[in-house]
């Protein structure tokens, strides 16, 4: 499979600094839940934090030097804390490692070349290289059949600034280009792609907010291709019903909007114009004005959320019949952009899976290098509309 985008967006994680014995989530009743949520209250009490300097991470924090030599197990039981203690002598200045399980192999191999002149041919932009994606090597890299992109539409220029992501931004992008949903569908139906994902940058500029010109390229697609699964990664169109109700019944299969994180920690992550309940609100009229579709959203962690609010956030998330989650770990992009406030442990990932499948959600993707595009995520997916499809 194969994940384009014309344009490109970035979007993307945490982790409980506290948590209580909880066996009820809302009106839900956690059959062995309790024991779930206090596994991960026991792994978030540990000092699982590192302290990220204060100019930020660079690319060689993200790449293993030894990276021939492959994570075991044992690498990762032995990591108890993500907080080694620099050695004497070190200046203040210096930039600590990161965990041994946050690292991202060095993009290399005949795929990830032959996508990467595809996309630069084409002049197509991607989420992958504009939001820095940690997990480009793996996705391009892919054997044949395999590797995914993201397409990004409408351009690389945002009207929003949040504060994660590593977009440009502008109060007046380039317009965008007509012939771009023509354009799109024509290289993703020649890849040979059976399951695509279309994402964009937010634009305010536009009075329906890009959401026609967004819908167009999902009906060019299924009109060369019927078979093709499309996901769509759309902005919030300032909570607009027909904007909405234009993408849901676009032909799509997949509606995915983030949330990002907790309510609490929203106004400080996502641009003023991006609101908790309002995104809710975009998810839940996806479903009314489109019942089959599945919808999906994320979640970064590392923020400085707690195990309350995650949980009250898979709760807000369950009431509007959101099919599907992903986790992932928060990596500051840029030293302009938010510090990390903590690096979340594999298990505690794996513990938060256990909690949303138990919750009802159709699929949880949940991972420190998990991102809304994730190709494992989008096999599964695939494999789940293939079968409501035959039915």
């Amino acid at each position: 499979m194969l994940l384009l985008s014309s344009s490109v967006v970035g979007r993307r994680a945490f982790v409980p600094a506290t948590a209580s014995r909880v066996s009820f989530v809302g009106k839900w009743f956690l059959p062995g839940a309790a024991p779930l949520l206090n596994a991960v209250q026991s792994a978030s009490s540990h000092n699982t934090s590192s302290r990220i300097p204060k100019d930020g991470l660079g690319l060689h924090d993200f790449i293993d030097a030894n990276k021939n030599k492959p994570l075991t197990v044992d690498d990762i039981s032995s990591t108890t804390s993500a907080t080694d203690k620099p050695a004497k002598g070190l200046k203040k200045k210096e930039r600590l490692r990161l965990p041994k399980w946050a690292y991202s192999k060095i993009p290399v191999g005949p795929n990830y070349k032959r996508i990467k002149g595809n996309v630069k041919e084409l002049k197509l932009n991607t989420v992958c290289e504009e939001a820095r994606c940690p997990n480009i090597g793996e996705c391009w890299g892919g054997d044949e059949g395999t590797a995914t992109a993201t397409i990004m539409l409408m351009g690389d220029t945002c009207t929003r600034a949040c504060r994660f992501c590593a977009i440009k931004t502008s109060n007046k992008p380039p317009p965008v280009d007509p012939e771009e949903p023509i354009n799109t569908a024509d290289a993703v139906v020649k890849w040979g792609l059976d399951y695509v994902v279309l994402t964009s940058v937010d634009r305010d500029d536009m009075a329906d907010g890009g959401a026609n010109h967004f819908a167009t390229t999902v009906e060019a697609l299924k009109e060369r291709k019927p078979s093709l699964l499309v996901e769509c990664l759309t902005p919030d169109f300032s909570n607009d019903d027909d904007a909405i109700r234009r993408i849901a019944t676009s032909g799509l299969d997949v509606f995915a909007h983030n949330m990002e994180t907790v309510e609490r920690l929203t106004p400080k992550v996502r641009d003023r114009r991006a609101h908790y309940r309002q995104s809710l609100d975009v998810l839940q009229k996806a479903k009314k004005f489109a019942p089959s579709v599945l919808t999906k959203t994320s979640l970064m962690l590392g923020l400085g959320e707690t195990h309350e609010e995650i949980t009250q956030t898979l709760k807000d998330l369950r009431d509007v019949d959101v099919d599907v989650v992903t986790f992932g770990q928060y990596m500051q992009p840029t030293r302009r952009h938010l510090k990390v406030k903590e690096y979340i442990e594999p298990e505690v990932f794996n513990q938060w899976k256990e909690v949303a499948d138990e919750m009802g959600f159709v699929y949880c993707a949940s991972g420190p290098l998990v991102r809304s595009s994730y190709k494992a995520g989008e096999f599964f997916i695939k494999n789940v509309l293939l079968e409501r499809r035959a039915k």
